[in-house]
């Protein structure tokens, strides 16, 4: 081992032998990609075959912390989970955070990599680097909570951790989840539904080997000035206070919160589904992830039509009181906090969920869709009950639930009819809480982003935007180089420098499965060249901002080659119609709409910046070489 902060070992493993063996890259391999999803690309564009069906036995899953992960220090207890979406056909990619990940690490293991499908349920016990495929028949058809309590109990440790897929997972719903601690979510792209194509139900870890950074003294330094911050920082504050729900106010007084399928940017009902009205309704407690000084995880108690809102499933974070709240015109807060209880148990993303159902209920306001095709459930705009039935008819694959396990791209094409034009996609992938009506920046990081539509990985506009920037975002967005604070609602060719840049950077927070509330560019406690001085405590390298980008850099690149091979080019970096059409309803942001013309040239501007060929939109093989990837040429 190289360095004390990392392992230098990855578990591999073989599904249909029903083996595993341990691989112990050397430092150079762990120097260049990180961890996370730059990892996990390694294997995933050396072994898979183009075209590869994501619910096939060919499919790789790979799980991956990073160098850092298992410090006592805030926001690092995270892990990627990466395959090809089913939702998608591109690349898949999701992060959570919770205890799983430091567990992982104290098991013994960097990351994992699972090849082929098991002939019958199975789970993987990795306990203090002993590794067991176990069958997991009895686990079969259970929802997360029951899961958690037998196995712990099958094991004789309460403190085990398990990262497991729930019935939507078993169900093959193209956005479910894999969850840990029944309420942490690899949400995005479908990965619970490559998990349970494989038959594995779980992953469950155990072990007590400290992570040890190399420089202690700067790490345990850098952990105390980033909690005293707390109180000045306002996502430190808003987030401890009021979880991330904290933002539904702020959202909806600059005409940004998706209401009614995105057709509006306000929603009257916004103060009952708040943060603040949650804090003091229904707030049990506050949760946090390993060694995070923040707490901003939600624990709810409640109950809606005599069904129990239980606190061992969490509460809802902001992204799921919008798709699940807002964008369904809902406005009772105990229904909400039932749908991601439900969502939580049967192993789904709260997005893509509440974003589907959103959808279909257009569709049925439009006519495209009936009571006989519903089933009966009656789903209209602000039906609080349609809306929580929805949700687990999802999860079972019942009735109209079939259907919309497919995800709203798939339900579009199946209904025909124009019904695309309801959508609210990018490469297939719903469109998280930010409307880029409001953060036009947002409408390209969306449109380009590798995995879809994604809200965490660049930074929004308001940090680079004049009157709305404020000095800590100021200063560092300036390590970044960007100095030139843009008009309100803009989006140019310095737009997309700072989609570019801060694309980068965010990649690398993924790599190095950083939290992005804690560590990134404009309201956290830490900034870019804090991260690198916390990253070179930890490995005892001498890494620079300029080869932390690069880190990124090489991640996005990888991704995107991987999504080339299988024909994606520019035409697929696209948004739904209905962004390119004048906002509806009142708010600040009434009548606003994306310019297909501005649109267009900052597409061809990103490209610039990113070294990409402008006609297809995927990278030369000069600038895979100077990234270090010429093995992806060959």
């Amino acid at each position: 081992m190289a360095t004390k902060s990392y392992h230098g070992k990855i578990l591999h493993v073989d599904l249909v032998e029903q083996k595993t063996w341990v691989e112990n890259p050397p430092e150079p391999f762990y120097r260049k990609y990180g961890g996370g999803s730059a990892m996990g690309m390694y294997y995933l564009l050396n072994e898979m075959p183009r075209t590869t069906d994501p619910l096939s036995a060919d499919n790789i899953l790979t799980v991956f912390t990073s160098v850092v992960t298992g410090l006592p220090i805030s926001g690092q207890s995270r892990l990627t989970v990466n395959a090809k979406s089913p939702l998608t056909g591109a690349i898949g990619d999701s992060q959570a955070g919770g205890f799983f990940p430091a567990k992982l690490k104290a098991a013994g293991y960097d990351g994992i990599v699972i090849r082929g499908r098991a002939s019958k349920p199975v789970y993987l016990w990795i306990n203090a680097g002993n590794v067991e495929i176990r069958d997991a028949g009895h686990l079969w058809g259970k929802i997360t909570g029951d899961v958690e309590e037998i196995i712990k109990q099958e094991l004789g440790d309460p403190k085990v951790e398990i990262m497991q897929i729930g019935p939507a997972g078993e169900n093959l719903v193209r956005f479910a989840s894999i969850m840990n601690m029944s309420n942490r979510a690899n949400g995005r792209t479908g990965m619970g539904a490559v998990m349970g194509s494989k038959n594995l139900k779980a992953i469950v870890v155990q072990g007590s080997q400290k992570i040890v950074a190399a420089d202690k003294k700067k790490i345990a330094q850098m952990y105390k000035q980033g909690t005293a911050r707390i109180p000045e920082c306002p996502v430190g504050e808003s987030f401890h206070i009021y979880g991330t729900a904290g933002d539904v106010p702020a959202m909806q007084a600059v005409g940004g919160l998706p209401t009614r399928n995105f057709n509006e940017g306000q929603f009257g009902g916004f103060e009952s589904i708040s943060g603040e009205y949650v804090t003091e309704t229904i707030l049990k407690d506050r949760d946090t992830c390993f060694s995070c000084s923040v707490r901003c995880k939600r624990v709810i108690e409640t109950e809606f039509q005599g069904e129990k809102v239980l606190p061992f499933y969490g509460g809802p974070e902001y992204e799921s009181t919008a798709t699940l709240g807002s964008y369904c015109c809902v406005s009772d807060v105990h229904a909400i906090a039932l749908a991601n209880q439900l969502c939580n148990q049967y192993g789904m993303d709260t997005i893509s969920c509440g974003a589907t159902i959103a959808f279909t209920m257009e569709c049925v306001e439009k006519g495209l869709l009936n009571s006989d095709d519903t089933g009966g459930i009656d789903l209209r705009f602000g039906n609080a009950e349609a809306m929580v039935k929805t949700v687990e008819a999802i999860g079972k694959r019942l009735g109209i639930g079939d259907l919309l396990a497919e995800g709203s791209a798939r339900v579009a094409q199946h209904l025909g009819s124009h019904a695309d034009e309801l959508l609210a996609t990018a490469k297939g992938q719903e469109i998280p809480a930010h409307m880029p009506q409001s953060k036009k920046a947002m409408g390209l990081i969306y449109a380009v982003n590798p995995f879809g539509a994604d809200h965490e990985s660049s930074e929004h506009d308001p940090s680079y935007e004049q009157d709305l920037a404020d000095d800590q975002s100021i200063a560092r967005m300036a390590e970044l180089g960007l100095t030139e604070l843009q008009p309100y609602g803009s989006l140019n060719s310095e737009k997309a420098r700072m989609v570019a840049t801060t694309q980068k950077m965010y990649s690398a927070l993924d790599t190095y499965n950083l939290c992005a509330f804690v560590w990134g560019i404009g309201f956290q406690l830490y900034g870019p060249q804090d991260t690198v001085a916390m990253i070179n405590a930890a490995t005892g390298w001498d890494m620079d901002l300029d080869e932390l980008l690069t880190v990124g850099e090489r991640r996005i690149n990888m991704m995107r080659v991987f999504n080339a091979r299988d024909g994606f080019t520019r035409k697929e970096d696209a948004l739904p119609k209905k962004f390119f059409k004048p906002l509806q309803g009142d708010g600040p942001c009434a009548g606003f709409f994306i310019s297909p013309d501005e649109f267009e040239s900052a597409k061809d501007s990103y490209y610039g910046y990113m070294g990409w060929n402008p006609v297809h939109g995927n990278p030369t093989n000069e600038g895979l070489a100077k990234l270090g990837l010429e093995w992806i040429i060959d």
